[in-house]
């Protein structure tokens, strides 16, 4: 990669690191659902009027749709909004790795290597960590919500991994179409009977965490990232992904004073070794083996 390329997939890795702190400002005056609602409408609307349907089944479409505009990002925002701190909210999401990993298994009969076995063992020892600090940044029912949207992401990420050639931006502003209207149904049950009140008396600082999540985090961000994957390898691109939990741990502390304990700071250091080492660790092991092979 270039210097240009480098630059670009660090301003992604810190467009969604960040997010999770802005995310966090909009649940102040917004309830989740509602909130999550907003975030995919803005997105859609106007876009799906100017932007072609992309070349892909319409099941793709409903699908990703329903599992990471839906469910994932629905279980991730009532988690966020009492439950989970930010920046363990960014970290504890990265099981999303783990699940792609086993479901991918399971769907596509793909061999884990001795580096993810290995990395996946470490994660979930790190994972662990966080049951036994319970009721500090994140509750009980906190790491059920986020653990249940990483595996709603990682389902998604199944459905996606099918899909060939399509255009990352267009397939995302059609699939934001799909989660608003379940969505707002949802709330209007579930959490408010006056939405557009809520809506009219929020402040200029919950309108600017809708607009960042949605044309920021999901449009501009999945544009850039879309034409990284189509310009370099998925192997050279997926590892900046790894700065995220980091960027939303070092953002939630500058941003929201959120502090990890020393429990959590173990745990997460080992959960970010452990995804380093899926991702990485072949990788790492073949250079080295390469670069010992030449030397002898």
């Amino acid at each position: 990669m270039n210097l240009k390329s480098i630059s670009l997939a660090l301003i992604v890795v810190l467009i969604w690191g960040v997010n999770f702190s802005v995310i966090k400002f909009g649940l102040e005056e917004l309830p989740p659902i509602l909130f999550s609602s907003l975030r995919f409408f803005i997105v859609a609307i106007p876009a799906v009027f100017f932007i072609p349907f992309p070349k892909t089944s319409v099941w793709n479409v409903l699908g990703v749709g329903l599992f990471l505009g839906v469910l994932k990002f629905s279980f991730l925002f009532i988690a966020m909004k009492a439950d989970a701190s930010a920046g363990i909210s960014s970290l504890l999401l990265q099981a999303q790795v783990i699940f792609t990993i086993i479901l991918s298994m399971i769907i596509f009969k793909e061999k884990v290597s001795n580096a993810q076995l290995l990395g996946m063992i470490i994660a979930l020892y790190g994972f662990g960590f966080f049951f036994f600090t319970v009721d500090t940044n994140i509750t009980l029912l906190g790491i059920v919500l986020i653990l249940s949207a990483a595996i709603f992401w990682s389902v998604s990420n199944v459905i996606m991994k099918q899909i060939k050639d399509v255009n990352l931006l267009h397939f995302m502003v059609w699939v934001s179409l799909i989660p608003p209207l379940p969505l707002f149904i949802l709330s209007y049950i579930f959490e408010t009977h006056e939405p557009l009140t809520l809506l009219l008396n929020s402040s200029i600082k919950t309108w600017i965490s809708v607009a960042y999540t949605g044309y920021i985090s999901t449009l501009v961000a999945f544009a850039i990232w879309g034409w990284l994957l189509k310009n370099y390898n998925s192997a050279i691109v997926t590892p900046f992904a790894l700065v995220i939990p980091v960027i939303g741990i070092i953002s939630s502390n500058i941003l929201l004073n959120e502090k990890l304990n020393q429990v959590e700071v173990m745990g997460t250091i080992l959960i970010l070794f452990g995804l380093f080492i899926s991702v990485l660790g072949n990788r790492i092991y073949t250079l080295v083996f390469k670069t010992k092979k030449r030397r002898e």
